[in-house]
């Protein structure tokens, strides 16, 4: 896939953060659930599956060039851990955690949430990202080697869906700072298809 980058925009990023499990506000229920389970197994291609999937009409384009040995390293860190909406049977959604060490505690970064276009507007995002921050306070007590999590943050920026600062703030994230950098993008997203940008 070839993606041009034809001009630049201002991105504005925000930043936000919980330092408390007692942070999370759940969402509420949607009227028919999706089922939230963790990939156990180590999966690079269904990893990279949904990263194209459902950042495909964003503009997600950091991962486009991983190679499997990539793809291995990154999911095979302590703490690395993805979480999947299953909608009758099919993956809607996803969370990916992935933890770092600060100051003697865990701090665990939401480091990609989203769903699949065709299952927005039921409600799932909400379900999801609420089991994602329950298991991201959670994460130590799945993984040994690191300390008690202290810190669970994200950020999400103007290129990002237009419903994602909402939910995040709904959830109970609090703004830490948000910043403005000039950044070269495509005309249009890349698309969940092979050089779908250009069809």
């Amino acid at each position: 896939m070839t993606v041009l980058f034809t001009g630049s925009v201002i991105v504005t990023t925000t930043h936000l953060e919980q330092d408390d499990p007692a942070d999370l506000r759940a969402a509420r229920e949607p009227a028919e659930p999706a089922l939230i389970g963790r990939v156990g197994e180590l999966a690079p291609e269904f990893s990279r599956f949904l990263y194209t999937a459902v950042g495909g009409d964003w503009y997600w384009l950091d991962r486009r060039g991983w190679n499997l040995a990539e793809w291995v390293a990154w999911l095979s860190r302590p703490g690395s851990e993805t979480w999947v909406a299953w909608f009758h049977g099919a993956p809607a959604g996803y969370v990916e955690l992935a933890a770092d060490i600060h100051d003697g505690a865990t701090h665990v970064e939401i480091a990609y949430f989203g769903l699949l276009a065709r299952f927005t507007g039921r409600g799932l995002g909400g379900q999801l990202l609420t089991q994602g921050l329950s298991k991201a306070w959670t994460l130590h007590e799945r993984w040994p080697v690191l300390p008690e999590v202290s810190r669970v943050w994200v950020h999400t920026c103007t290129l990002d869906g237009p419903y994602a600062l909402r939910n995040y703030l709904a959830r109970g994230f609090r703004i830490h700072h948000t910043t403005q950098a000039e950044q070269d993008v495509p005309d249009d997203p890349p698309g969940p298809w092979p050089d779908s940008a250009n069809t």
